[in-house]
């Protein structure tokens, strides 16, 4: 949850996001919530691949999520992103039809609404993801800091173009992950890496150097080229490698960034 306020309300704000292929639908939706200060519609999207991509990269706390859309829907959201292991926010599933409800809590939705959506109903659905939020931020352990390595590796294997090169660990821009391949950037050239995780990759390097901003990121921290402030309340990377490579940073990690370079 962001650690602001919004100053019409004592309510933290909550960070949402809108997914719907009825451009319509999301639009009257989005009216809809601004009745609701301490909500927070952070990104909106319009089908379902798009959507695990938002959520990977922003961490909502709620994502209001459209059951049916072609290609991959309401349901292959979720279990997209159970797959690939990413934390899940909160979901208040939307459909105009009402036979998806017992499918949607078998996925363990917060909260089922019917389009048109109510202001009535739609109120429910908010103070219930109110309560989950706050009662899941209460739970929350704080995050272990990084084993320190044992043997703290310098040089790193890089495979490009079915050829082995080493790299020195301090040229290394940032790693990063997809679909289980490791990608590392280094300022001369980018490659696979054959760890099999971030982790891994992180537990031989020196945790003075790199820091893991995202889940799927891992960044050498005197690589960081420029700060950007990014909806607000949050942060990207822009790195110091050929492209200029932008890196989000996570909301459990926005804290040790302001700390670091004391923003």
């Amino acid at each position: 949850m962001l650690n602001r306020a919004t100053g019409l309300s004592s309510q933290p704000v909550i960070s949402a996001i809108l997914v719907d292929d009825e451009k319509l639908a999301s639009e009257e939706l989005a009216y809809q919530l601004r009745e609701f200060p301490d909500i927070e519609i952070v990104a909106t999207a319009s089908n379902g691949l798009e959507a695990v991509k938002l959520i990977e990269d922003l961490e909502p706390d709620l994502v209001f999520l459209d059951v049916q859309m072609p290609g991959l829907d309401g349901m292959g959201v979720i279990r997209k992103l159970r797959e690939r292991k990413i934390p899940l926010p909160h979901f208040v599933m939307a459909t105009a039809y009402d036979q998806y409800a017992v499918e949607a809590f078998r996925w363990e939705a917060l909260d089922y609404v019917l389009k048109p959506v109510e202001k009535d109903r739609l109120a429910v659905a908010v103070e219930r993801a109110r309560k989950s939020i706050s009662d899941r931020v209460k739970n929350a352990q704080p995050e272990p800091p990084p084993p320190k390595p044992s043997l703290q590796r310098t040089k790193l294997l890089i495979k490009n173009n079915q050829r082995n090169f080493i790299v020195d660990a301090q040229d290394v821009v940032y790693a990063t992950i997809d679909d289980g391949l490791i990608t590392v950037v280094a300022t001369t050239m980018e490659g696979q890496s054959n760890y099999r995780t971030i982790e891994e990759l992180q537990s031989n390097l020196d945790p003075d150097m790199f820091w893991r901003v995202h889940r799927s990121y891992l960044v050498n921290i005197h690589r960081i080229k420029e700060v950007i402030p990014w909806f607000k309340s949050s942060f990207q990377l822009r790195m110091d490698d050929k492209k200029q490579t932008e890196i989000p940073v996570s909301r459990v990690q926005t804290k040790r960034l302001r700390a670091l370079l004391k923003l």
